[in-house]
This record gives C-alpha cells, sequence and structure tokens, in this order.
C-alpha cells in the first residue's frame, strides 16, 4: 500500500508541476509579455542564485556567523568577481564551480 501511495503522490506533484507550467503559456497565449513582467523577470535568475549561495555560505556555523574560510567563500568571491565582469549568470554559476570543485579537490 506504501508503494501505492508514493507512485500517488509522485503523479499528483508531476500534474501539479505541468499545470502550473501549462497556466503560464495558456493565460499568456501567443501574446507577449507586458513590459513590467519582462522587467521584473530580469532579476529572477540573480535572486534564484543568491537563495542557494548564501545559505551554503553559512551552513555550518554557530548562529548566522559567517566563516571567512575555506573553498565555499573562495569560490563565493570569484562567482561575485565573474558576476561583475560578465553579468553572466552561466559564467558565475561555471567560475563558482570551478573554484570549489578545484579547491575542494586540492583539500584547502
Amino acid at each position: 500500500m506504501a508503494e501505492l501511495a508514493t507512485w500517488g503522490v509522485i503523479a499528483a506533484l508531476g500534474l501539479a508541476t505541468f499545470a502550473t507550467r501549462l497556466s503560464f503559456l495558456a493565460l499568456l497565449g501567443e501574446g507577449e509579455l507586458p513590459r513590467w513582467l519582462r522587467r521584473v523577470l530580469h532579476y529572477v535568475p540573480p535572486a534564484i542564485l543568491a537563495a542557494i549561495v548564501a545559505p551554503q555560505l553559512l551552513a555550518g556555523a554557530p548562529g548566522l556567523a559567517a566563516t571567512l574560510d575555506g573553498p565555499r567563500t573562495a569560490a563565493a568571491l570569484a562567482g561575485l568577481a565573474v558576476a561583475l565582469l560578465t553579468r553572466s549568470t552561466l559564467a558565475t554559476i561555471a567560475a563558482g564551480m570551478a573554484v570549489l570543485w578545484g579547491l575542494t579537490l586540492l583539500r584547502w
């Protein structure tokens, strides 16, 4: 019975995901996004990236006191530098991950 419930939850979540994506496309049809919405959506990738990176920098620290050592902080600083220079989300992620993986492999 538990296996059936698990598959039911997976199916329900899949349908919910499909419905939310379809609703966005169905509501817009073939029209263009309003200018204000395009302007707001421009800030979504940096906001998501910050929401992913910030907890990782603070993880393991007592309370919310961040430590400025370790590969995570170095990767975040490298990503910040690339973001300021290129304004490219993909380049920022690639640079941060390269530094993180490189320093992790070197056991820094």
